[in-house]
């Protein structure tokens, strides 16, 4: 295993890691990529069966030194670890190719690549005709989402009662049963029924669909995307003025808090993807609707 960084030229500086510094990239992934999922670590226990002890073990750099064995055996073989210890077949030669070709980009022209992949085979026709709301958890997806609808004269989509459709189970039962994975799958049935049949649509998105990279890019390329913003604090007050308590449960307001904002930090970068950003701090639902509407209004 060993980082990189682009250089000029297209050059590629490897520089191996130490044990313990491996441990401690591996335990930073494992708390961002939870932080994306908005999951607390009382959470990730729940649904991968691992004691809370050991989580907080992992993230702090001092995992299971078995992962180790496998980096080096991965390393002896020259292969990605991920392509060994990956469920699904292994890709198309020409995924391989590509993948290569990609990853030697740098940030501006990947971001050049994906608007010509999207050109070339997203569902431009229908963008247009469908308004997602994307933000975190008291973002007001809802709040703008409905009269933004009543507006346009189309009609408004709760992403998460769509879910639960598809499920047949209520939400907290998706979680209690099956687990944060199994939402994930009955997220993605779910907006692609949605593409296929209905147009002319407002929906407003569950916080954690960027999350999902695959499921992401599918909105994208098929609503035109406006970011709600809004502060960490303002998102916490206006989750629990709404009576929703389970950001707090199982730990403290304060490490609550600290967990919003570590989950808005590693879903800022995906959230600025949007075709539009609205910041709704400081204003009122009247101001941020007019503006929202102002922005959809003058979409292309």
């Amino acid at each position: 295993m060993a980082a990189s960084r682009k250089l000029a030229g297209d050059e590629i500086e490897s520089t191996p890691l130490s044990r313990p510094e491996y441990l401690r990239l591996l335990g930073a992934r494992v708390r961002d990529a939870r932080a994306r999922h908005g999951m607390t670590r009382k959470m990730l226990a729940h649904d991968s069966g691992i004691s809370e002890r050991y989580l907080a073990e992992l993230e702090s750099g001092r995992g299971n030194f078995s992962i180790i064995l496998l980096r080096r055996l991965a390393d002896a073989i020259d292969v990605a670890l991920a392509e060994l210890v990956a469920e699904q077949p292994p890709p198309s030669v020409e995924y391989v190719l590509l993948a290569e070709r990609l990853r030697r980009l740098d940030a501006s022209e990947l971001e050049a690549a994906n608007e010509i992949l999207t050109r070339r085979f997203g569902d431009l026709s229908m963008r247009r005709d469908r308004i997602a709301l994307i933000g975190l958890r008291g973002a007001g997806k809802s709040t703008l989402g409905a009269p933004l609808a009543e507006h346009l004269g189309w009609e408004f989509v709760e992403l998460s009662r769509e879910i639960e459709r598809e499920a047949g189970v209520a939400l907290d039962e998706i979680f209690d049963l099956w687990g944060q994975a199994a939402y994930r799958r009955y997220e993605r049935r779910a907006l692609e029924r949605l593409l296929r049949s209905r147009t002319r649509i407002v929906i407003a998105s569950a916080g954690g669909i960027v999350s999902e990279p695959s499921t992401f890019q599918r909105l994208l390329e098929s609503c035109w995307t406006v970011w709600l913003k809004a502060s960490p604090r303002e998102h916490w007050d206006r989750v629990i003025g709404q009576g929703d308590l389970r950001v707090r449960e199982g730990t403290g307001d304060e490490q609550a808090l600290v967990d919003m904002r570590r989950i808005l930090a590693q879903r800022d970068e995906r959230y600025g993807k949007a075709d539009a950003r609205i910041v709704t701090s400081g204003k009122t639902v009247r101001q941020a609707l007019k503006e929202l509407i102002a922005r959809v209004e003058a979409r292309p």
